[in-house]
């Protein structure tokens, strides 16, 4: 008997599930009633996979409200294969409170669902309860005729020819999975050192001291950080707020009031980094009235022109300009039409004066000048970035103060309607991405600023940060952060240009970051075998897809029959596996267009009887 078609998805997270869900959504039409082997491997439960497992400290939340996760496409989203709606996180826990759904979760996260509200920040286990209930009803969208498969461990290797079935190698069991369409959706993984960290480390074992290196700061091991004691931290974005808490309310101090009360087991974190100030806190307040107009300068046509270029593109001089006027237009379109009494200037003639200006040039910094009186409504994307470049204090004592009025300042701002240009720059950020996803690798420049404005911790996080500061468990050290060993002391050191002079020593350093999604030096046998064996990989380490339908591309530029890939670790990197809603999330364009080319692919090959035992 001929064998039923098999297409394996490696990596059962949020980007598995949603490709999952595109294939039941699709396979009807594309596929039928035909039999298919559907094999999901992870080492983790499927649905949340390993970054949003169930067993994780319930002290870890998520960076969004609970109204603004979905998993679920609508009709904002550019896709071929049909919408079909589900509920958000928090219109999902009010149907588990209404008895509508049941979900399976332990009773301290069926406590929390039935707490939530829209402007919550869930926890992770919440989110992983979601994600598992998404999985399983994508299973159940699924056709008859496509069983699924659940193998708990971890794939090793992808190898066959490009017009074969390929062989997926598990860990402990002697006989592949016999595929004959694989997709990677392995998510955020582990990477070897690069040769700073391996150095770094060689030093701390030489001296008895604390090195942790990039990682998912829930898995990393911090007991061997000892009460009391000063600890280096480099990095000052998600990562650091996940140590930061584990570190203190993890240990059993309180917050109170507005103040934090130690238990006396913390260390003291010294941290800093190459901004030195924290992500932006997440937007308090919702959407009203007009939308601005996206995309504006940034759109479809401008992306086509720039893929239709010869030679390699330069982010600077070829794409931020247009970044740069895209959330401009989205800025200002907002500022006229919400505060008209801090503009000077008809709104129609600055909008039509604004398009027809070059981005960057005197004419549109001359008529931004005209219509905006006050400099504090302009916007300045360098200064939003580098907050602290020249910025010098005389004492450590005053840069603590003066950070601690930059946090202030900035829960401020970003909880009040009355800035709500930062709620349209948000939006500009989403459009603008959707379409840079389209250009492949543009660096990690670009990647990093996004989720510094736009992916930044709760409000009540940088309230908690502000507790710590003032009760000394956690100092500030300021901008361009850098750490120096010393053989002779056994100390790792660290500087900042923001207080000159002044040093930091430790006998600790954490980075505070998640490891490099490069796959020069991931520490995944399955990436390391896939580089090897021929996929093209970019300078910046990253996978190679074709961004039509994600199909791994060779080193000769041609996409691979069989294989697809779809994460943060190709150059198809999306925002996220799962967005706002009603926000065109690419992720779930690219999930649609992978999940139609995997089913139209294992129809003709079934069509043709050319499945092979």
């Amino acid at each position: 008997m001929t064998p039923a078609p098999s297409i394996v998805v490696i990596g059962g997270g949020p980007r598995g599930t949603g490709v999952i869900e595109r294939i039941a959504a699709n396979a009807v039409e594309l596929y039928g009633d035909r039999p298919l082997d559907l094999h999901v491997v992870d080492p983790h439960p499927a649905g949340g996979g390993r970054i949003w497992r169930p067993d994780q400290s319930p002290l870890l939340w998520m960076n969004s409200m609970a109204e603004d996760v979905t998993m679920f496409t609508d009709e904002t989203v550019e896709l071929a294969g049909p919408v079909v709606a589900g509920p958000a996180l928090d219109a999902w826990a009010e149907d588990a409170r209404a008895g509508r759904i049941t979900p399976d979760a332990d009773p301290a996260v069926l406590a929390e669902i039935h707490g939530l509200a829209g402007a919550d920040f869930p926890t992770r286990r919440l989110q992983s309860a979601y994600l598992r209930w998404t999985y399983e009803r994508a299973l159940a969208a699924l056709p008859p005729g496509i069983t699924v498969h659940e193998h708990r461990t971890t794939a090793l290797a992808v190898t066959g020819p490009r017009g074969g079935r390929q062989r997926v190698r598990l860990q402990d069991r002697p006989e592949p999975l016999l595929a004959d369409l694989v997709v990677l959706t392995v998510g955020h993984l582990d990477a070897e050192q690069d040769p700073e960290q391996q150095g770094l480390a060689d030093f701390a074992r030489r001296h008895a001291l604390v090195h942790l290196p990039p990682d998912f700061t829930a898995d990393s091991d911090l007991d061997a950080l000892r009460p009391g004691e000063p600890v280096i931290v480099r990095g000052f974005g998600l990562a650091f707020v996940d140590l930061m808490v584990l570190l203190t309310e993890g240990r059993g101090g309180r917050h109170e009031n507005g103040e934090y009360l130690p238990s006396g087991r913390e260390p003291v974190l010294y941290v800093g980094s190459r901004r030195g100030v924290p992500y932006h806190a997440k937007i308090g307040y919702p959407w009203t009235g007009e939308r601005p107009p996206l995309p504006q300068h940034l759109g479809p046509a401008w992306t086509e022109q720039l893929l239709s270029r010869t030679g390699p593109l330069d982010f600077r001089r070829d794409i931020w300009p247009a970044v740069a006027k895209e959330l401009g237009h989205a800025h200002y379109h907002r500022l006229f039409t919400a505060h008209p009494e801090r503009t000077a200037l008809a709104h129609e003639v600055f909008a039509e004066k604004y398009a027809a200006a070059d981005p960057g040039s005197p004419e549109l910094a001359g008529l931004i000048a005209e219509a905006v009186p006050d400099p504090a409504d302009r916007l300045d994307l360098d200064a939003l970035d580098r907050p602290l470049d020249g910025v010098r204090h005389d004492s450590p004592e005053a840069f603590q103060e003066a950070l601690r009025a930059h946090i202030t300042a900035d829960l401020a701002r970003r909880h009040d309607p009355e800035h709500s240009e930062d709620l349209a720059v948000f939006l500009g950020l989403l459009s603008a991405y959707a379409q840079l996803i389209r250009l492949g690798d543009i660096g990690s420049w670009w990647h990093g600023f996004f989720s510094y404005l736009a992916s930044g911790p709760p409000g009540p996080r940088l309230h908690q940060l502000l507790a710590l500061s003032r009760a000394g468990v956690v100092r500030f050290l300021g901008a361009d952060l850098t750490v120096e060993t010393d053989e002779e002391q056994g100390l790792f050191r660290a500087r900042s240009a923001t207080v000159p002079g002044a040093r930091t020593e430790a006998r600790a350093l954490v980075e505070a970051r998640l490891p490099d999604p490069s796959l020069r030096h991931t520490a995944s046998p399955l990436l390391r075998a896939l580089r090897d064996g021929g996929a093209a990989i970019t300078d910046d380490g990253l996978l190679a897809v074709d961004p039509a339908d994600s199909r791994v591309l060779d080193d000769e530029g041609r996409p691979h029959p069989r294989r697809l890939a779809l994460g943060p670790f190709t150059t198809a990197r999306a925002g996220g596996a799962f967005t706002r809603p009603r926000t065109g999330g690419p992720a779930f364009r690219q999930n649609d267009a992978a999940a139609r080319a995997a089913l139209t692919f294992l129809r003709d090959l079934s069509c043709r009887g050319l499945v092979a035992s």
